[in-house]
Parts: structure tokens; sequence; C-alpha cells
């Protein structure tokens, strides 16, 4: 979709890939990357975490470009801050059972267990961990791609200590209230960060409309490029010339039981990661438009 948008000159706002390749070599002048990639998850879950003393870590990673990309992003800042990586384990996508794999984990008696994949086979890793009596249990599981929609499907007795990180979370304060209320009477539930995101963007793209005067791509670009992201979802947020939108990030970790009280109270905030921190310096960036 990005390679279409840049062959048709067309805007492309992403807010549910993760892969940092996309303001990487994969760059194209009329793309966005808007809620996450994999260097903030990493950053954010990593920093945060061996800053309150998990030191050693051991990955369960699924076997491909994302879940390589997602561990390597992790470990990279995990080791930079003292930490180590005392071990790994691959697991094929869709995979059967990870009742080896956590084994494993179990065994190397590290401080946190980095689940490095999404959707089924996450949730997958997540129920057979509550089945096997390591939720709750001396480790923490770092469930790096888990969203608040996810937790409410597994539940609290299942989803309990699951750190994760997030742009987003519904009851942060009175103005992220007020748009998911909006957002839950419409849907029935509680928005998670992509969906918040995907409205954030929108709105940022007709703003940029609004000012420019014309829907041509490059005039809407160099608008939504030069006003700050300020809303609900993101305070002073700015888009990067490789199309990142680079804003703060927040380490959360799932409330248990007894912890809840009302519906969809199912976080609390760990920390708050600044931008600078969450999401790579663009003098690093491998994308030639931040050269210019």
């Amino acid at each position: 979709m990005q390679r279409i948008g840049d062959t048709r000159h067309k805007i492309v706002s992403l807010s549910a890939p993760g892969a940092e390749r996309l303001t990487n070599e994969g760059c194209t002048a009329t793309s966005i990357h808007y809620v996450f990639d994999t260097y903030s998850i990493g950053h954010t879950v990593g920093t945060a975490l061996v800053d309150r003393g998990f030191k050693t870590w051991f990955f369960i990673t699924v076997d491909n470009n994302f879940g390589y990309d997602l561990e390597r992003d992790t470990a990279e800042i995990v080791t930079a801050k003292g930490g180590e990586v005392i071990g790994r384990a691959r697991h094929p996508l869709d995979a059967p059972d990870f009742s080896s794999y956590l084994a494993r984990a179990q065994q190397s008696k590290a401080n946190a267990i980095g689940l490095a994949n999404a959707g089924a086979d996450m949730t997958n890793t997540i129920t057979k961990a509550k089945k096997l009596g390591m939720i709750p249990g001396p480790q923490t599981f770092a469930a790096m791609s888990l969203r608040i929609t996810v937790v409410d499907a597994l539940g609290l007795e299942t989803a309990q200590g699951l750190t994760l990180s997030e742009s987003f979370y519904w009851d942060l304060d009175d103005a992220t209230r007020a748009w998911s209320k909006r957002f839950f009477e419409i849907v029935g539930k509680m928005p998670n960060s992509l969906q918040a995101g995907v409205y954030s963007s929108v709105t940022h793209y007709l703003q940029a409309v609004a000012r420019a005067g014309t829907d041509a791509t490059d005039p809407v670009m160099a608008a939504m490029k030069a006003a700050p992201v300020d809303d609900f979802f993101a305070h002073d947020g700015k888009i990067r010339a490789d199309g990142l939108m680079v804003h703060d990030t927040r380490l959360f970790q799932v409330k248990a039981p007894d912890e809840s009280k009302y519906p969809w109270d199912y976080l609390k905030l760990v920390a708050t990661i600044p931008a600078d921190q969450a999401f790579p310096p663009l003098s690093q960036s491998k994308c030639p438009l931040a050269k210019k």
C-alpha cells in the first residue's frame, strides 16, 4: 500500500503496521507512520522494565521479520542499559502448542519473558502460560503487541500482571475519556491505540487540508508535517521528514481482578517514555528523505 501511494502520489497513513523499515529503507515522500513501530515498543518496554530491575530476559519470538525486529529492538535497549538476554525460543507462525517454549523460558529463570509475537500466537502463548501456572508468577511477561481489546477478550484472571507498550489508553485523562466515551456509545467497546490513532491521523489530515486550502498531496503533506499533533491521542507529536510521527509512549501493566474498580478498568500506568527516547533519532534513519 505504501508503494502504491508513492506511485500514485497519494498520502498513506499507517496506524497498525509496526515494521521499522517503513520509515527507513522503505520510506516514501507520501507516507506517515503514526501509532508505533517495533523500535518504540522495544524501547518503551525495555527501558521501563530494566530501570525497574528486570535485568535478565528470555524471548519467545515468532519466526518472521516482525518477530525478529521486535526482539532485536528490545534486546538492543535491554543490553544497552546493562541487562542481559539469556535465552530465546523461536516458533513458526500459527504454532500449534507453546508448552515447550514456555518451559524453556521458565527454566531460564529470566526476570522478564518478552513475547515478540502477535495475534493468535500471542494470545495462545498467554493462555498456555496461565494454564501452566506462570501467570501470575515470579517472572514478568512483556506482551509487546498486546492491546486493551485483547485484554478484554482474555479476561483479567488470565492477563493480570502482563506489561505492554501503548501510545494511548482510554482512561488516561479527561480528553481520552471524553473521546473514548463517544467511541463506546457507537461500538460498544473501549478503543485500543490503533483505533484511536486512525481517528487522530484522519483528523490531522483533514485539518491540514483546511489549512492548505486544497487536498493536493504536496501542500497537505507540508501542512501535516508543519503542525504538531496535539489532541486526545498525543501531545506535541511531530511528523518527521522520514514520515515517522514521534510522540510520548507509555508502559502499562494489566491489573489483577481485585484491582479493577469499574468496566474496562484494566491498566495501570508504570512509566512514560519521552518521544526522543521512545523513537529512533532522525540522524539514524536510513530514509533518504531524512538527509535532505
